[in-house]
């Protein structure tokens, strides 16, 4: 399978980065880097920029960026609608980053399963949640489209592909995007799981109403110095009060059996924040555990 990198974008314009992503996932599959109309940004709420505390964020540099990053792993195979795992960066880091330091590609091609990994760029290197497009009302179904599109033509899937069970990843600051995804994105009965990886900092209402569905899984590791702890903890607390079950414990005792049997999982970590993703391999563990299917046999 070639791969097709298609680079025409504010942040991964440098020839040399292109080459260098070009490079890393040529073995793995086909990536597609491209620019979507209803990507997070620009949007009007970050026109003039944003501030944090006492630093300012301009929109040129920081919400101008419309990439999209679609992954196709070389085992994949289509064979009906295709399954997907759309994952949000956090604070200061680019889809470019972000699949660098936390090995996304990689993780997920270990996993086995047969579908799509997808990152839009969020804030690029802000110290931002904004979502941008992705929290208006319709905002995913709109983007969702874009991409069976792109998976349709750039991908090489064909007209008549489809999108089918729908996966959100997302490491800290990426939990407001999904927060508003499932709460007003246009296609949540689509989203069959939600991964937060040191992420529950608010929004616990839409998540908590999202639980109710009764077959979606949430899987939330959650460390003491992230920020995220209390929030994961009154969580637990409401999911007690309400009798909705769930499996509390660490991550480094967690089974294989008991992600898949459990819909609703809290993961206390003795790792650091920017730790969750890979140093353990936990997003491949999620993955492996997950809804989606393992590649056919060839």
């Amino acid at each position: 399978m070639k791969v097709l990198l298609l680079i025409t974008l504010v942040g991964l314009a440098c020839p040399a980065l292109a080459q260098n992503l070009e490079t890393d996932y040529t073995t793995h599959g086909r990536l597609v880097v491209t620019q979507f109309v209803t990507a997070p940004f620009p949007h009007p709420s970050r026109t003039n920029g944003h501030t944090y505390k006492d630093k300012f964020f301009p929109a040129e540099k920081h919400y101008r960026d419309s990439t999209v990053a679609v992954f196709i792993p070389k085992s994949f195979r289509a064979s009906g609608p295709v399954d997907v795992v759309v994952h949000f960066h956090g604070w200061g880091n680019s889809v470019a980053g972000t699949l660098k330091q936390f090995e996304l590609v990689q993780q997920f091609v270990a996993s086995g399963r047969n579908a799509v990994l997808v990152m839009p760029e969020g804030p690029r290197e802000a110290s931002d949640s904004s979502g941008g497009k992705l929290e208006d009302a319709g905002g995913f179904s709109r983007f969702v489209e874009e991409l069976r599109a792109t998976l349709a033509t750039q991908g090489g899937l064909g007209a008549n592909v489809s999108i089918g069970k729908i996966i959100l990843s997302g490491h800290s600051g990426g939990y407001k995007v999904m927060a508003a995804i499932l709460d007003r994105g246009g296609i949540t009965p689509q989203i069959r799981e939600v991964w937060l990886f040191d992420g529950l900092y608010a929004e616990a209402n839409k998540y908590q109403a999202w639980i109710n569905r009764s077959d979606r899984r949430l899987l939330n590791i959650y460390t003491d110095g992230g920020g995220t702890k209390d929030d994961s903890e009154a969580m637990m607390k409401w999911l007690e009060q309400n009798k909705v079950k769930f499996l509390a414990t660490e991550d480094t005792r967690v089974t294989a059996d008991e992600l898949k049997t459990n819909r609703v999982v809290f993961l206390h970590t003795d790792l650091g924040h920017n730790d969750v993703l890979a140093k353990r391999k936990t997003f491949q563990q999620f993955a492996e555990t997950s809804c989606l299917k393992p590649y056919p046999p060839k």
